[in-house]
């Protein structure tokens, strides 16, 4: 396979930003990329700031100047992975000069960000992926692939749920994520299982949904604050398919740390997943003798979807940064094929149709046909 190097540039230097540098310094030798990425810019809010992450993460350069680096000629790929309320002008410069963009999620701050970015990615013909990495474990490749086979016949229903405590306690103090409906759960966790669903039973027809704030004030530096965007949701709906199903976000679920988890049944068998446990999934399978009857536990190892490219022992199992090691296979290999991988932007773009259509339900108390958003 004949190599060679593409330069990346990054915008966001934070907790993602070093995910993805990681990411893409591992990508080459994990799978044998015939694009081998060279980390060239870095962009943080800062000129000092952004010099030590150059230095730290291993990029030749650095900046505070987003748009410089969008420009730099030596940068051909753009991962954006700065605050939201950025996506959608960082993403439409980079197209105007057709060079890839991956965008973390959600893909715009709302609807109408994202079909923007939809419009500019079609525009120019270049490749796009969404961040969604949770749906690229092994585990959750392999349900994907028993759902599709047939194994468990006709998905009937899914219940998923995206849920941790980060704002459990009411003295936490509120920050940034207390402000904005953009930063409350529906645009933070909600993302998540929303792409997991769609890739789990397909897209949603109509839903209803109940959306809470579940702490009204939090400490700051001048008293106590109000909380000015929502804690946690339920989603019931519908699936195109036919299918029923049951959603759950929240950031105050006491004990739970990642809980990205889905339960779904078919007319043959059914499946569970908890990514707390996220190298195992549970298969029940219909027709066991009554005497051996249950779910069976099947630890992940190298006969699943990239499991073996990291590890050769079944049931040592994978990690957080190895989803995003994979999120960069797909993305330099739909840059080596021209051919964008699942999730696109347009599909960044249905997740954010979905929250749309969860917001509109919760202020109408009615239920939501989703093609008429």
């Amino acid at each position: 396979m004949d190599k060679r190097n593409i330069g990346i540039g990054i915008v966001g230097g934070g907790y993602m930003g070093k995910a993805h540098a990681v990411a893409m310094h591992s990508v080459g030798p994990v799978f044998n990329t015939a694009l081998r990425p060279v980390l060239e810019m870095v962009c943080t809010t800062t000129p000092d700031g952004a010099a030590k992450k150059a230095q730290e993460l291993g990029f030749s350069s650095s900046t505070a100047n987003w748009r410089e680096l969008v420009a730099n000629p030596a940068v051909e790929a753009i991962v954006v992975a700065s605050p939201q309320n950025t996506h959608l002008d960082i993403a439409k410069a980079a197209f105007e000069l057709k060079k890839p963009v991956f965008c973390e999620k959600p893909l715009g701050r709302n609807l109408s960000d994202s079909r923007e970015m939809v419009a500019a990615a079609k525009a120019a013909g270049a490749v796009n992926m969404v961040g969604f990495n949770y749906i690229r474990t092994p585990a959750s490749q392999l349900a994907r692939e028993i759902i599709q086979s047939g194994e468990i016949g006709d998905v009937t229903y899914l219940r998923g749920e995206h849920t941790e405590d980060f704002f459990a306690d009411p003295q936490i103090p509120g920050t940034w994520r207390a402000e904005g409906r953009s930063n409350g759960t529906m645009g933070d966790l909600a993302p998540h299982i929303i792409n997991g669903s769609q890739a789990l039973a397909g897209p949603i027809e109509k839903l209803v949904a109940d959306i809470e704030t579940v702490v009204e004030e939090r400490p700051s530096e001048t008293g106590m604050a109000p909380v000015t965007n929502d804690d946690h949701a339920q989603i019931m709906c519908r699936f195109t398919s036919g299918a029923l199903g049951a959603l759950y976000v929240s950031r105050t679920a006491f004990g739970r740390k990642m809980g990205y988890a889905y339960d779904i049944y078919g007319t043959k068998g059914a499946i569970r997943f908890d990514q707390e446990d996220q190298n195992a999934l549970w298969l029940y399978e219909g027709g066991q003798n009554p005497a051996r009857d249950g779910f069976k536990k099947i630890l992940t190892g190298p006969a699943h979807p990239d499991y073996v490219h990291f590890c050769l022992g079944p049931g040592h199992g994978t990690g957080y940064q190895d989803q995003i090691i994979i999120e960069a296979r797909d993305f330099l290999t739909a840059i080596e094929t021209g051919k964008n991988i699942w999730p696109t932007f347009e599909d960044g773009l249905y997740v954010n149709l979905i929250v749309e259509a969860a917001w509109q339900s919760n202020e109408t108390k009615s239920w939501i046909n989703c093609d008429e958003i």
